[in-house]
């Protein structure tokens, strides 16, 4: 007789991976040290992790496994976002392996089969491994390579599943990332390759799915005939940092709109899925990014822009030229504004305005719903004027939560109207903590839920709305706008050409 508590839709039980190693290769970067060493802290900490499990990590170093255990250990105290308990790493220090050498070293990736093979024996794991590649994308076909040629991505030949994880950016245009694609699938089997988008594992953002089709407040409003607008902001105060070798070949737009912003605008406009299956929900946001139309006037509705020195939050900061390593005739743009449309029945006609850019006032990522005002308001002029559109807000971050906006009466003699927010904070209706994303998305890895998880046609399908985009701005220069304000001129005017203005995030 089956144990009832076994039952997969019990939620008694955690979701725990079978006995597995997780592999990383650049395991010596900020990825791996602020993110992913961290995060295998914190689902050791919460117990979500099989007692048959190594953190292997591959770099050019010539360290020995306490090397390598020694880092770790800084980067998870400095780093895990749950209380640091000495007998949660002693269990893991003792399953923490190196192999150093480069990506071109066939003896390096030798020793990496052999280590692998031996955890059979050492720690009971039948096969079962996670390749992630925390390293630059020019690096990723050299590692792909020596993975097929070991036999390290062969399921059949480890007696096990084999997994790799793949960073963004994938590709920097449509036709690199299918030859991306193309070879990663070759080297491991499609069901097997992982291509992470870190946002798609926050809390809020998995909760745009809940708000929608879990409440039937909200479904009979969300279309044309209600919204007048969708804006999707992705605000960052900071700058670029010490990574402008990387930065200053991309761009905001292949930085972030292909990949994260493209994501929110499916999953705020898709169809109801047919089952809250991976394949089911990828086949709705497919359907969106497939149906995105781009602006007939790219001229006036996509924008480009780049800070020039300013003030952010008191202090004086530099503008991108004069950022370290940057080239002074730069043309990279560090923000960027598009007006897109979505040709279906359910949003034909409502512009959705996505923005990005760096050196914002502050940090915050939303999504607003801006719904059509009342078609008749019965009340004098006068008693209305602090009276906008009602708003549906869904806060990605920092202050996760949804806020709705609309109009109320103020107290008094008089009818004067106001535009009034009701607010949901996570941090103050739960009691639990939000785990962090790449908590969620290395423990979807190792059980192999693929549901937060884009795949190759989803982001060949976000290339084919980029690409047009960088042609036409190829040749020419980001507007310039002050670092501390909200990008450059032309983005206001790009919204008030529609009688729209850009919510105060």
């Amino acid at each position: 007789m089956a144990n009832p508590l076994r039952d997969p839709q019990d939620r008694r039980l955690p979701r725990i991976p079978e006995p597995c190693a997780l592999c990383i290769f650049g395991v010596t970067g900020d990825l791996a040290r602020k993110k992913l060493i961290p995060a295998v802290y914190d689902l050791a900490n919460r117990g979500l992790l099989p007692p048959g499990f190594v953190v292997l990590g591959f770099a050019r170093r010539d360290w020995s496994d306490g090397d390598f255990e020694a880092l770790a250990r800084e980067s998870a105290q400095a780093h895990a976002r749950t209380p640091w308990r000495e007998e949660v790493w002693a269990r893991l220090a003792g399953n923490i392996k190196f192999v150093g050498g480069s990506f071109e070293d066939d003896a390096a990736f030798d020793l990496l089969a052999t280590t692998l093979d031996q955890l059979r024996d050492s720690h009971g794991i039948p096969g079962n491994a996670a390749f992630y590649f925390s390293i630059p994308p020019t690096a990723f076909p050299t590692v792909l390579k020596q993975l097929e040629r070991t036999g390290m991505a062969d399921n059949h030949r480890s007696g096990g599943w084999r997994r790799v994880v793949v960073e963004k950016p994938f590709g920097r245009d449509l036709a690199s990332a299918k030859e991306l694609n193309q070879l990663v699938d070759d080297v491991f089997t499609a069901q097997d390759v992982f291509r992470i988008d870190h946002y798609l594992g926050k809390e809020t953002v998995q909760n745009i799915l809940a708000l929608r089709f879990a409440n039937a407040l909200f479904e009979p409003v969300w279309n044309n005939h209600h919204v007048d607008s969708v804006q999707i902001t992705m605000a960052e105060d900071v700058g670029i940092g010490s990574r402008a070798g990387f930065y200053d070949s991309v761009g905001a737009a292949r930085d972030v709109l292909q990949n994260h912003l493209l994501q929110l605008l499916a999953m705020v406009s898709m169809e109801e899925p047919v089952s809250f299956e991976a394949e089911a929900i990828r086949i709705e946001k497919l359907k969106v990014l497939r149906a995105i139309t781009l602006p007939e006037d790219p001229a006036r509705f996509a924008v480009r822009g780049q800070y020039t020195q300013g003030w952010v939050a008191g202090e004086r900061v530099p503008g991108y030229h004069e950022e370290p390593n940057v080239p002074p005739d730069s043309t990279t743009e560090t923000y960027v504004a598009v007006r897109l449309g979505i040709q279906n029945r359910r949003w034909a006609g409502v512009p959705f305005y996505i923005r990005a850019g760096k050196r914002m006032p502050r940090r915050t990522t939303e999504i607003a719903v801006i719904f059509k005002r009342a078609p008749h308001l019965p009340f004098q002029s006068a008693d209305v004027e602090s009276l906008g559109a009602n708003q549906l807000v869904i806060r990605v971050q920092p202050d996760e939560g949804v806020a709705l906006k609309f109009g109320s009466k103020v107290p008094g003699t008089t009818m004067e109207l106001r535009d009034i927010s009701m607010d949901f904070q996570y941090g103050e209706a739960f009691t639990e903590q939000s785990p962090e994303a790449y908590e969620r998305l290395v423990l979807d890895v190792l059980i192999g839920d693929k549901t937060l998880f884009p795949d190759s046609a989803e982001v060949e399908a976000s290339w084919n709305v980029v690409d047009p985009l960088e042609a036409v701005w190829e040749g020419g220069k980001p507007h310039p706008y002050r670092a501390g304000e909200w990008g450059p001129r032309a983005a206001d005017e790009m919204l008030a050409i529609e009688g729209r203005a850009w919510r105060r995030a």
